[in-house]
């Protein structure tokens, strides 16, 4: 590799050529798999010079890419990938008068509409990936979104473009007069070859009839079928009176002509703030296609279907089955009608309308007008159309290849009823789902991939599907781009003379095919380039965790359809990656870290798999959050994983002891709290602890948790039956005395036991063992499949719906629910699946309580009080902070903020770790350090999980409360 290190030197950003980096940017979330050469990250436009010019002298190709989320392989080639996603991330300039802004190409969708938001502006443009996507990906696909049929597309937004052509010059495009278009013929460059390429090619009244004769009908707004030469017609150099700009040629190009590296877009006011969404239910496909056309004589802003097989993924996913609330019965496909307007009276009158027009047509069976409060949940549920098609059992998917057919909106009905019935001859029900009101349908056939009569199904299908859309003058693509699944049926799409007619337009811009080959012209077979190789049997991987519900843990894996959820910045919300929020690396993603996992599961020929360091590598910044168990629309659960890596990677190379001395934290504590004096001092002070902290790995910086002067059992067995509380009890609770509390935070749980006593529950303690949190985060899975063993024996025959098992620490009760019943012996898992409907947190717990009525207000103070809230990654993951909120909020005057922050980045020992501290402090900092720090002084913070509050502490110099100390404080008396 001489020639890439040197070029490597050269860059001011950086060329990497490893071979995690390589299997990281092998795929997209296509069905394509190719291992580059390299993957650039250039920091200036003079790095991506360098690179074209590298390129240019050694044959090899450049393959532009922002998020990775592309559906038809765009990002996927053999050359270099540039990924701009890192560093050109800047809004540049901002016009408020003018309404337009100026960004790189690396700039977030939803990032910019924040910063656009207060001048009351917006890109209007929305894609289901818009809290990933980017500007520059949206340019180069011509992205669409469900308002396209109110804003346009990308290519309509796009003012200017700032690009290196094939020679390594910087070109600006913009609009042009009839005057200006001509100078530009005149240029001896590049550039001008260019301008005189079009120029020869258009005049051409012959060329002309044959665009107008081949193209998608002009009423079809989505067309990205191979270049928009159709666009560059309506100039005033050819037959309309608009200036010339070639933006409209580059928009949905997909990389091949030129590198962009900055962009002016167009902006709109911001839209009526009152949305209500009509839910239309329909008992057939057909039935909702006649909707749609009756719902755009509204004047909805958005026509979007989700079908049943979308509709029963939603079932079966912990986060988006509580979008479900709206669904009646059974439907065959429901239609989302948003209305908007400037007052709430305003947009139910326009959805109220539509409803009595459904309703005097006979179609459909129910509408409900869902209210602003929960629209943006119900419009959840229809993003995550993609990621949920992952979840579908077995190795068939739906796969995307016909997925983005765009035709008029008159003939939608009979287009799905014809692609329908053609379906039925490849015995597949496909999945509909997506842009109604735009004529556009996202159809997926469900496919294995894996066996070859699939491979060749999925290309007789999109052969046919072709031309059944050509029989229609449709789109083939409507907003995906052509990439690899398409690009071979553009000669049928736009015929052959126009097919040639790219060609020229290609080499004329990029003589040396330097920039992304393969797509739009002279493409590859569809069907090649897979990420599976046909008919070679999935590799089982015996395990420790039972994965046996997805079909083994590779399976798990490849669960991820790169779909990039994963990839969202701070201020989309939500948890997952908090490591990708700080290091912006796509190894540090769930994506990441599920495509390593899959290449080394699949392709490996060592005896234990998991043995490699790029595995290791991969999982290193994995912070064990949860957030993917529920954030990712395919629940690829990777802290599971990663717990299993660990497990299987120390068979082969030894288990650290800094991660023995943190699995077996509980047996320490337990041997320090004999002399909890002593043990603190050592801990703590300057020479042993730090002497400690070195040996161990510890970060100098952090504090270490001091051990209690007695523990919460002991305290328990002298002093409970002393505590005060009503003669009349309401019901019993079995107590978990996890580790955490047990030694470390006995104040609390000492307040818990109390309050329960106080508000008239018996509080059972019985001998259980640890739960074996810190075991599995650290992998050593025996460990903790023995407290897993034991706690489900002990407890299987004590609690019941009645009388429930109930915790403090959301990492350590929750075990019960998450890993308990995937890691216990055989014969104990039905009694774990059983037990984990009756163990609640206590934040579940009281809330369902006072719920209930047995807890009531008037039993806390009515002082007020101000409260943040920050909650823990596996409570959010795997129940919710609603429960927390609604008893903070028991106390009449109390107010609660729930900071809309992420992982805290302590998560259990992590932030501890001595490599691990700048990362875990970078996470801090994204959301939650700066909200407390710009808290009130009197506002109490509070926190439920342990590791959250010591990393509140170290980062802010904050005490951070549990809950229930805030709760018991607040009682009466």
């Amino acid at each position: 590799m001489p020639l890439l290190q040197d070029l490597s030197i050269k860059l001011e950003g950086t060329l990497q050529f490893d071979t995690l980096t390589k299997t990281l940017y092998a795929t997209d979330a296509s069905v394509y798999r190719e291992m580059p050469l390299a993957v650039a990250f250039p920091k200036t436009e003079a790095d991506i010079q360098k690179l074209i010019q590298f390129a240019s002298e050694n044959q090899t190709s450049l393959i532009p890419r922002t998020a990775g989320t592309s559906l038809s392989g765009q990002c996927v080639g053999n050359g270099i990938v540039v990924d701009v996603s890192k560093h050109f991330t800047q809004i540049l300039e901002l016009n408020v008068e003018e309404r337009w802004v100026r960004v790189q190409p690396g700039v977030v969708r939803d990032e910019l509409n924040r910063y656009l938001k207060p001048h009351g502006l917006f890109f209007s443009p929305i894609t289901s990936t818009a809290s990933r996507a980017m500007i520059g990906g949206m340019v180069g696909n011509n992205s669409s979104g469900t308002t396209s049929i109110v804003y346009g597309v990308t290519r309509d937004k796009v003012i200017s473009l700032h690009t290196i052509l094939s020679d390594g010059n910087p070109v600006k495009f913009e609009a042009l007069s009839k005057e200006e278009f001509e100078k530009k013929t005149k240029l001896q460059s590049l550039e001008g070859d260019i301008y005189r390429r079009v120029l020869e090619e258009l005049s051409d009244e012959e060329a002309r009839e044959e665009i107008h004769a081949q193209f998608p009908k002009k009423s079809i707004h989505r067309r990205n079928t191979g270049y928009a030469v159709d666009e560059l017609l309506k100039s005033e150099v050819f037959e309309g009176e608009e200036k010339f700009n070639f933006c409209k040629l580059l928009s949905g190009s997909e990389g091949t002509l030129a590198f962009t590296t900055e962009i002016k877009i167009s902006l709109d006011p911001l839209p009526d703030p009152i949305e209500i969404v009509v839910a239309a239910h329909f008992e057939s496909i057909h039935q909702s296609m006649v909707a749609s056309q009756t719902a755009m004589k509204h004047p909805a802003t958005a026509v979007e279907l989700m079908d049943k097989i979308i509709l029963d993924c939603t079932k079966e996913s912990i986060e988006y089955s509580k979008n479900r609330y709206f669904v009646e019965g059974d439907p065959e496909a429901i239609l989302m009608v948003e209305f908007r307007g400037k007052t709430l009276e305003e947009a139910t009158k326009k959805g109220e309308a539509l409803v009595q027009d459904f309703e005097n047509s006979g179609i459909g069976y129910a509408y409900p007008i869902i209210e602003p409060s929960m629209v943006s949940a119900a419009w959840a549920l229809r993003s995550a159309g993609l990621g949920l098609l992952a979840n579908i059992p077995g190795d068939a998917k739906a796969v995307a290849c016909i997925e983005d057919t765009a035709v008029d909106i008159a003939d939608l009905a009979d287009y799905i009823d014809e692609f329908d019935e053609m379906m039925v001859g490849f015995q597949q029900k496909p999945v509909h789902y997506a842009h109604a009101g735009a004529g556009e349908i996202h159809l997926r056939p469900i496919l294995d991939l894996k066996k070859s009569k699939d491979v060749e199904a999925f290309y007789q299908i999109s052969k046919s599907s072709a031309e059944l859309v050509k029989k229609y003058q449709g789109s083939l693509s409507g907003e995906h781009g052509d990439g690899r699944v398409r690009a071979a049926f553009i000669p049928l799409m736009v015929g052959e003379k126009n097919y040639e007619l790219f060609r020229r337009i290609k080499f004329t811009w990029d003589p040396s095919n330097i920039f992304n080959p393969g797509k739009i012209v002279d493409a590859a077979p569809m069907n090649k380039f897979l990420r599976y190789e046909p008919d070679v049997e999935t590799p089982v991987h015996p395990t420790a965790l039972d994965f046996s519900a997805v079909g083994g843990i590779l399976r798990m894996a490849e669960k991820c359809n790169g779909s990039g959820d994963c990839r969202k910045l701070p201020g989309s919300g939500g948890t997952m990656c908090p490591s990708y929020m700080a290091t912006k690396n796509e190894k540090d993603t769930t994506r990441g870290r599920a495509n390593t996992l899959r290449e080394f599961l699949t392709m490996d020929k060592k005896e234990n798999a998991f043995n490699h360091p790029e595995i290791k590598e991969a999982m290193d910044l994995c912070l064990s959050c949860k957030g993917c168990t529920s954030e990712c629309p395919s629940n690829v659960d990777m802290a599971s994983m990663k717990a299993e890596f660990l497990f299987q990677y120390q068979k082969v190379n030894g288990t650290p002891l800094r991660s023995k001395a943190f699995a077996y934290i509980n047996e320490l504590n337990g041997f320090g709290s004999l002399m909890p004096g002593i043990a603190n001092f050592f801990l703590n002070n300057g020479v042993t602890g730090g002497i400690m902290k070195s040996i161990l790995g510890v970060a100098p910086e952090r504090n270490l948790p001091e051990i209690s002067s007695q523990s919460l059992r002991n305290w328990y067995n002298k002093n409970y039956t002393l505590l005060p509380g009503p003669s009349q009890t309401i019901k019993s609770v079995y107590f978990f005395v996890d580790e955490f509390t047990n030694h470390n935070d006995t104040h609390i749980g000492i307040k818990t036991i109390s309050l329960l006593k106080k508000l008239g529950y018996e509080v059972k303690v019985v001998d259980h063992h640890e739960s074996g949190r810190s075991a599995l985060s650290k992998g050593l899975l025996p460990k903790a499949k023995k407290h897993a063993d034991a706690n489900v024996r002990i407890f299987q025959n004590l609690v019941d719906g009645n009388t429930p098992l109930i915790g403090l620490e959301p990492s350590a009760i929750l075990s019960f629910r998450d890993e308990y019943p995937r890691i216990v012996s055989p014969e104990l898992m039905p009694a774990a699946k059983k037990l984990k409907f009756h163990v609640k947190l206590i934040d579940e717990f009281l809330a369902q309580e006072a719920a209930a009525g047995n807890i009531k207000s008037d039993l806390f103070t009515d002082k007020a009080q101000k409260i943040k809230l920050h909650g823990h990654c596996h409570q959010k993951a795997l129940s919710s902070m609603l429960w927390t909120q609604k008893i903070l909020s028991l106390p009449e005057n109390y107010s609660v903020e729930t900071i809309p922050s992420g992982c805290c980045g302590m998560a259990g020992s992590f932030g501890y770790e001595a490599e691990h501290y700048q990362v875990s402090q970078q996470v801090g900092e994204l959301v939650l350090f700066p909200a407390v720090r710009n808290a009130e002084s009197d506002t109490i913070i509070a926190a439920p999980g342990t590791s959250c509050r010591h990393q509140i502490a170290d980062g802010t110099g904050k005490k951070a409360k549990h809950p229930v100390e805030v709760l018991w404080e607040a009682l009466r008396g």
